[in-house]
């Protein structure tokens, strides 16, 4: 990637702003399970969310480049990937898809952090298999009446607006044509938040379970054309993994450079362990992955920037770029030996967090199946 002396200095005060308003209460948050809405406001006042947005809505236009620097600096603090879901994944939606009224409506919430965003796909028996959602949408006058229930929704908890995926015709062949999607504000009737789920790591990132009761939502939320929620989706599912190819790829980055400090460090049998020989080979095997992974992930950017079609080569990049983070992080927390098992140690956490991403935006079994059926293979 070539950046401009402004995307440096963009880098720069993004870098301060996650020093002062982030790192010192990453801990605190992660104790309460959750962020403080001030800081949604603080991102939005330092132009650090949705920069893509049009001016017209509240955003500065800002290019991609400005993505690439965000969740960058943001995935090497170890933080904030409920807000790179809110920016990057579900504000897109709206951007893409919604009517001019709808972008007037919640596009400038978006980029000054008065709205959090959330997307609802996922149920606890169709996760990666969209087409089996249940949750269903009926339409009554001006209204949909939707019912269901949707988990491990990211934002669950403080969202404002929800991008819904519900089936309105049961009957459409395929039943992928019978999906759509809609925006659900926070206080429509019907709309319950349940529950803040209980998670391995990723704790300051609320995650929860959302119910709908007889929810009825306007016709004109509906985002997008009836029966093309599903074809919307796909469609926004190229930027949605590119962006956690490049959270992981910043992870493993940021983790190589821990892994090289502690070996020159830490000490056994009076000499750094980097001197010896196993230690020196796993320490050239993980740098040789992670510039492997910068120059697959760097030429995506590329093509993406360039409107070229990534869909195979970017489920590659997410499923090989979140298992490579996980196989350094392993890796690296064995270099710290006794202290690499203490809730001190910020790897700790990092280790904890990185199994997140093979799973999420697609399982590695999911891109690993887009990749063979894109290949012929079925």
């Amino acid at each position: 990637m070539k950046y401009t002396e402004e995307h440096k200095i963009f880098r720069q005060a993004l870098r301060k702003f996650l020093e002062k308003e982030v790192l010192p209460y990453v801990d605190e948050w992660e104790k309460k399970e959750g962020v403080p809405r001030s800081l949604w406001k603080k991102l939005g006042e330092g132009k650090y969310l949705c920069t893509w947005v049009d001016k017209r809505y509240g955003g500065f236009g800002a290019g991609f480049e400005y993505t690439v620097i965000l969740r960058e600096e943001f995935a090497k603090a170890n933080f904030g990937i409920g807000i790179a879901g809110h920016s990057d994944i579900v504000a897109p939606y709206i951007a893409d898809y919604g009517t001019e009224g709808q972008k007037k409506r919640w596009l400038p919430g978006c980029t000054t952090g008065d709205i959090i965003l959330s997307i609802a796909m996922t149920e606890a028996d169709a996760g990666s298999d969209l087409k089996s959602i249940r949750t269903t949408a009926v339409k009554d006058g001006d209204y949909f009446v939707i019912n269901g229930q949707k988990t491990y929704i990211t934002c669950g908890i403080d969202t404002d607006l929800v991008i819904l995926a519900a089936k309105t015709d049961l009957n459409d062949d395929p039943v992928s044509k019978g999906i759509s999607l809609f925006a659900v504000e926070v206080d429509t009737p019907g709309f319950v938040k349940s529950r803040k789920l209980n998670k391995m790591g990723l704790h300051s990132q609320d995650t929860a379970e959302l119910y709908f009761d007889n929810c009825w939502v306007p016709t004109t939320n509906m985002i997008g054309e009836e029966g093309m929620g599903f074809s919307y989706l796909k469609g926004e599912l190229q930027r949605e993994r590119l962006v956690l190819s490049i959270w992981a790829q910043a992870t493993a980055e940021r983790i190589l450079s821990d892994a090289l400090i502690q070996s020159k460090t830490n000490q056994a049998c009076l000499q750094p362990i980097g001197n010896f020989q196993h230690i020196a080979f796993e320490i050239a095997e993980m740098a040789t992955e992670v510039e492997l992974g910068r120059s697959f992930v760097d030429k995506l950017i590329e093509e993406f920037m360039a409107g070229k079609n990534i869909v195979t080569r970017v489920s590659m990049a997410k499923w090989w770029t979140s298992e490579m983070a996980n196989r350094i992080a392993c890796k690296t927390l064995e270099l710290y030996r006794d202290y690499g098992y203490m809730e001190e140690n910020p790897l700790a956490r990092l280790y904890r967090d990185v199994r997140a991403q093979p799973i999420f935006g697609g399982t590695t079994e999911i891109m690993k199946l887009i990749i063979s059926n894109n290949l012929g293979l079925k």
